[in-house]
């Protein structure tokens, strides 16, 4: 990351294109099964079994409170827009700018919450050569020795030293649908997208699992693009080297 970025230009930038960032990308969620909604136990189950979601989760960025505060003024705490699929996360109301080298920047990325221990920053591919940095494709929170970036708020601007990834595609999954397709958390499976003229196949789907979680997969935009996910008509979730379809 060049840390010679002018501050100066990056305020300016911000009034012009922060303060109408509420427009910017949200994390997107395109079910690829519609059932009807049902009380169940597991999380997310319905009918007595997982009821896969395959969601594309746009740029988007994760703040510490101390950088909360920073870029949108001394007090500020994010502020919830829109539920995510997993209980507890949403999309907050805030956004910021990405700034890259050569003053390249990406206005209206959408903050999710709640905040982190450490700052982060998700990008897609095309994401990454639109700001001229080359992020590493990385599991959420690892992020040592991550290209850094500058983010813009209202406020002010916060240089990241580190932070900034392409995040690996991964399944989120309670301990019930981890016994289901016989993976155990840390495992890799392999997704299957079938889409008119256009199916593709995922590796290295990492398995992410918990207490509390619903079956869903994330991917990012340029994959979600490459599957035409929007006119999927199946999906398959294997462990990987299985045989068998679910």
């Amino acid at each position: 990351m060049n840390s010679t970025i002018d501050r100066s230009h990056i305020e300016q930038l911000v009034r012009t294109a922060v303060q109408s960032t509420l427009t910017g990308q949200v994390t997107e969620s395109a079910p690829t099964v519609a059932r009807a909604a049902a009380t169940t136990s597991p999380p997310g189950w319905v009918d007595g079994k997982p009821n896969l979601r395959v969601s594309i989760s746009a740029r988007h960025c994760h703040l510490t409170d101390e950088h909360v505060e920073i870029l949108f003024g001394r007090g500020a705490v994010l502020e919830p827009d829109k539920d995510l699929y997993q209980d507890g996360f949403y999309a907050a109301k805030q956004t910021v700018m990405v700034v890259g080298p050569r003053k390249r920047m990406l206005p209206n990325v959408r903050v999710l919450g709640p905040t982190r221990p450490a700052s982060q920053v998700e990008l897609a591919l095309t994401d990454s050569i639109s700001l001229g940095i080359k992020a590493p494709v990385r599991h959420s929170g690892d992020i040592a020795e991550t290209p850094g970036c500058v983010l813009v708020g209202p406020a002010g601007s916060v240089q990241l030293e580190q932070g900034v990834i392409r995040a690996a595609r991964h399944v989120h999954m309670n301990h019930a649908d981890a016994e289901h397709y016989s993976v155990s958390n840390g495992d890799m499976m392999q997704l299957r997208i079938v889409s008119p003229n256009c199916g593709v196949t995922f590796e290295d789907v990492l398995v992410r699992a918990d207490d509390a979680a619903k079956l869903e997969v994330h991917i990012d935009t340029d994959e979600g693009n490459a599957c035409n996910l929007d006119a999927a008509t199946e999906v398959i979730l294997k462990k990987s080297g299985c045989k068998c379809q679910h």
